[in-house]
């Protein structure tokens, strides 16, 4: 009796951390914090998940996350809302509208829940613990005036975090940013760690602004710089060996780091067992767009490496032109590809009308054309021996777990510093930025699929390897899980 007790008082102190979630309302934030948000369940600990009302529907449409998450008693979506109008899921061109309005309706929201609403001290769950988005710095300043721990979980590459995020005030006082005259490959050697890396063109989109004081992009990651590091800790989505180069710095910054990644890769290994092959019912989706599986059978049909994917994610756009000379590109470079587009990705007034006829006749050949595609699945399928990405950090992350080397074509926010490491330091594919031209996607296409493929191949198993690794039940990205867990019931215990 006195042991079924014990065993009582021990699942009740387990649960007694309530821990708040709160991602930024887009695909790739909302999916790694769901991922996180189903590691600390599996663990004991309370978890509410707040998302904005906009990312919210399209999730809970395309997805079974309701009937996955029923299985956690210690679980519990929350919605804010946020005044964005939008059905679907916006573009990357649409970030600050988002932004704008989450600032404008949810934040004055988000802090009356916590300071004398249903998260608050008193209601009759408080959250002990809250795990915002890094890019949410009012959210740390809600947290230090309610005396809540709070810990940041920045969802963007560490590379960029620390060359572009927190050392932006640093750039902007030593005169790199904005950029004087019109010289892209100069090097940027204010920011420590990577002096020999980084060029202006590497930089974050947001640097190549004219005007700082009137840019509220800037505005809103100076603000981010300045609170992550007043956070009780950082939580990332790498594993020490791939962000060597910078982690020993950003930790000077913020001591209390947990690097955890590859997150997909950590989650499913807790989820599923080793020896069984998860069926396609089994795949766990936190998708806002509906995946098109179809795209599976057509790789199988084909040999090992050989197909091509191409998907700029989702929130990267191009123009029309952009499109055909990237189509052009890899329709010449002879490969078979898989192409996802997803709606809303193309600009400007587009129809198939406007592609020329051998395009469309050559693509039926040797091409397959979808919506959106189960990306996990998709990178870890035998055919796929290369990946013509955006360079979004879960692409580049997705991929490196894989072992599939990249072309990089980035968008904006972190893709142009997460291609030049592909590039430059970790030596795992072809960075393309700042051109688009159907010349250069054919050698590039070519040189990772077969004249420099083994080179390629060699680095991306180096890697691949060490991602393994670090999961391992002795791995650094393990033990870096186990000491948030803990440190999780640690600040809520000394919270209370």
């Amino acid at each position: 009796m006195d042991q079924n007790h014990e065993q009582i008082n021990s699942t009740k102190n387990a649960l007694e951390p309530h821990v708040l979630i709160f991602p930024l309302p887009f695909q790739g934030p909302v999916n790694c914090a769901l991922k996180l948000a189903e590691l600390l369940c599996l663990s004991g600990i309370q978890v509410t998940f707040l998302n904005t009302d906009h990312i919210h529907r399209p999730l809970l449409q395309h997805t079974q996350v309701l009937a996955r998450f029923n299985s956690y008693p210690n679980f519990k979506f929350e919605t804010v809302p946020d005044g964005v109008e939008h059905e679907k899921p916006v573009s990357g061109d649409r970030f600050m509208e988002v932004m704008e309005a989450v600032d404008r309706v949810s934040k004055p929201l988000f802090r009356e829940m916590m300071v004398s609403g249903k998260f608050s001290s008193r209601s009759e769950r408080p959250v002990t613990l809250m795990i915002p988005d890094g890019c949410f710095s009012f959210a740390v300043e809600i947290a230090k005036e309610t005396s809540i721990p709070v810990i940041c979980f920045d969802t963007v590459s560490p590379c960029c975090l620390w060359t572009c995020y927190l050392n932006l005030p640093t750039l902007i006082e030593a005169g790199d940013v904005p950029f004087k005259g019109d010289d892209l490959d100069q090097l940027i050697a204010s920011v420590p760690g990577t002096e020999n890396v980084m060029r202006r063109r590497d930089l974050a989109s947001f640097c190549r602004t004219d005007d700082i004081s009137n840019d509220p992009v800037i505005e809103l990651i100076v603000k981010e710089a300045r609170s992550v590091p007043q956070a009780d800790g950082l939580i990332i989505n790498t594993f020490e060996e791939l962000d060597s180069l910078v982690l020993p710095h950003m930790r000077k910054l913020c001591p209390n780091v947990y690097p955890i990644g590859p997150l997909h890769s950590l989650h499913k290994a807790r989820l599923m067992p080793k020896t069984t092959t998860p069926s396609p019912e089994a795949t766990f989706t936190n998708s806002v767009w509906k995946e098109d599986r179809t795209c599976l059978l057509w790789l199988d049909k084909h040999a090992p490496k050989s197909v091509l994917y191409v998907s700029i994610g989702s929130l990267a756009t191009m123009s029309v032109h952009q499109l055909l000379e990237i189509w052009y590109g890899v329709v010449n470079s002879g490969n078979p590809f898989l192409w996802v587009r997803r709606p809303g990705s193309i600009t400007g007034e587009y129809d198939e009308s406007m592609v020329p006829s051998e395009l469309l006749a050559r693509t039926k050949e040797i091409g397959c054309i979808v919506d959106w595609a189960p990306q996990e699945d998709v990178l870890g399928h035998p055919a796929v021996g290369g990946f013509l990405t955006h360079s979004g950090w879960n692409s580049t992350i997705e991929s490196i777990v894989e072992g599939v080397p990249m072309i990089c074509w980035p968008y904006f926010v972190d893709q142009q510093v997460n291609s030049r490491f592909v590039e430059e330091v970790w030596k795992i594919g072809v960075d393309m930025k700042d051109t688009c031209d159907r010349l250069i996607v054919e050698k590039a296409v070519r040189d990772v699929m077969d004249v420099k493929r083994d080179v390629f191949a060699k680095s991306a198993d180096t890697w691949k390897i060490l991602a393994e690794e670090s999961i391992s039940e002795t791995g650094s990205s393990s033990r870096s899980v186990a000491r948030l867990i803990d440190d999780i019931k640690a600040m809520s215990n000394a919270k209370k």
